[in-house]
């Protein structure tokens, strides 16, 4: 849906099942339509569409695309935006670091997201611009070699080159936004100035870098890492990186105390990781792969006892509008700290996205709504807040 000062926001159907296009298709017909009906009903409707790497080649069907067209045509609705980065099943099984396969290392990757860029541009209506978020080149614990970061690297800028093509041919402004998560090669802004500075080093004075690849900076992921979001996305832009869009989320918040501890145990599912980051009192981090792993390490370290790393932040997307319940504390004064930076720049980034995926996993009491529900009330929560900073 269409913002004050061109911004445009949807959410992410990553949130449904779907693997096969038409699986993906019957989400949106079932979920994202009944969506639209509570949020939105007299206005055009933005979609953020996931695609799997085989709903994306069933898509690219020319008589398949021209029926999701008509579709999209006949309800209002529009895409701006694709989520590239699980290339796999999503839902339903143990996906942890399997979503991190194939990486920027191999070549399945460059060619799953080449085709994302073909389908956005035969759907983005004229005068948008359009996105797609990929993972941050791998997984750390991959533990890459010299080789396969040049490979990494590599295998970016032949994506760019796609994009700057098909840019160039159709005359819309597309961008890929690299996508920093906790424990993957760019998890940090730090890290992100830093491979950055290495592609501009390889390729000089080449405009398409700045044009065509840029940040998708995710507000959980960011205060999972306890970075400041003015801070860091200043340092983003004033590094000349853009920021290809914003995903609004929030993480888990805690002090991890026997009782908190105890409550986190209803978040240590089996199909997602849970990254957490564990800072002292001095300002030490320790990152654990996963919230299990971190939940032992407790119960080893210090037993009943409150731990000296008095805050943890644990990569799991809650809902926006769910109220923190002690002894649970969530992230969202990131995100607003991330919609303060946009109402003051609002033309640094045009692309806003929902996205809670989370919500066949969280536990009962944060699951009492409707997958319909809870996205329409993530929606009121978001716009209120965007029309306190007169973003909507």
């Amino acid at each position: 849906m269409q913002l004050n000062h061109s911004l445009e926001l949807a959410y992410c159907t990553n949130v449904h099942r779907g693997e096969s296009w038409g699986e993906t298709f019957l989400s949106l017909q079932s979920h994202t339509l009944a969506v639209r009906e509570k949020v939105c009903p007299q206005k055009p409707f933005a979609i953020g569409l996931r695609l799997s790497e085989r709903a994306a080649r069933e898509l690219s069907s020319r008589d398949t695309l021209l029926e999701f067209r008509r579709w999209l045509g006949k309800h209002s609705c529009y895409v701006f935006t694709l989520n590239g980065f699980p290339y796999g099943q999503f839902h339903g099984t143990r996906v942890k670091e399997h979503v991190y396969h194939p990486d920027w290392v191999l070549p399945e990757r460059v060619a799953y997201t080449n085709l994302l860029f073909n389908l956005l541009a035969e759907l983005l209506p004229p005068g948008l611009e359009g996105s797609v978020s990929t993972l941050p080149g791998t997984c750390k614990e991959f533990h890459p070699s010299a080789g396969a970061l040049k490979a990494i690297r590599q295998n970016l800028w032949r994506s760019v080159e796609h994009v700057a093509r098909i840019s160039s041919r159709t005359g819309r402004k597309l961008h890929l936004g690299l996508e920093p998560e906790p424990l993957c090669l760019l998890e940090s802004t730090a890290e992100t100035l830093r491979f950055f500075d290495q592609l501009r080093a390889e390729h000089p004075r080449d405009d398409r870098l700045a044009e065509h690849l840029g940040v998708t900076y995710d507000t959980c992921h960011f205060a999972v890492e306890f970075e400041e979001p003015q801070n860091a996305l200043a340092c983003l832009v004033n590094h000349g990186i853009k920021i290809s869009k914003l995903q609004l989320s929030s993480a888990l918040k805690v002090s991890p105390t026997p009782e908190a501890r105890d409550a986190l145990e209803t978040f240590a599912d089996d199909v997602y990781l849970h990254q957490v980051v564990a800072r002292d009192a001095s300002g030490n981090r320790t990152i654990f792969a996963d919230l299990p792993d971190a939940l032992a390490h407790a119960r080893s370290a210090f037993g009943a006892e409150t731990p000296d790393l008095p805050e943890w932040r644990i990569h799991f997307h809650v809902p926006l509008h769910a109220p923190a319940a002690p002894p649970l504390d969530n992230t969202n004064d990131h995100l607003l700290g991330v919609l303060d930076w946009l109402a003051a720049t609002p033309q640094l980034c045009a692309h806003l996205e929902l996205e809670t995926y989370t919500w066949e996993v969280l536990p009962p009491e944060l699951k009492a709504q409707n997958v319909v529900e809870q996205l329409a009330g993530e929606y009121e929560w978001t716009l209120a807040r965007l029309k306190e900073r007169g973003l909507a």
